[in-house]
């Protein structure tokens, strides 16, 4: 059993890397298939998407080339659950944008998983 530590803001923080580094990757939608709970969110300007139009999303769209995470900050909601909030820069060939992210994370089953992801344009 994993039980919120004083580690919980690097154990998250890795978690939402994880899924920087398989959107750059070219593997989002496997990343999110796994890791979001049945009934997650994604919510984006403008709509907001299950998980299964998420991995959909992915499978038709380019990778990012990089990413850069600023400001995190970690909200703790429980002995299992906590928020990641920070601000990201991701780039795509000539095109950058700055974005306001947060996700929910609920541990169950032996990992983390994303509940919500929220991301609006900073």
């Amino acid at each position: 059993m994993t039980a919120i530590t004083d580690d919980l803001p690097a154990v998250l923080l890795r978690e939402e890397h994880a899924g920087w580094k398989a959107i750059l990757a070219g593997r989002g939608g496997e990343h999110y298939a796994r890791a979001m709970t049945r009934d997650a969110l994604m919510i984006v300007e403008g709509a907001a998407i299950g998980r299964d139009d998420v991995v959909a999303a992915f499978a038709t769209a380019a990778p990012w080339d990089s990413y850069e995470i600023h400001e995190p900050a970690l909200i703790r909601l429980g002995d299992r659950s906590g928020i990641v909030a920070y601000r990201a820069v991701a780039t795509r060939g000539n095109d950058t944008v700055e974005l306001r992210v947060s996700t929910t994370y609920l541990y169950g089953g032996g990992s983390w998983h994303v509940a919500a992801h929220q991301q609006t344009p900073a």
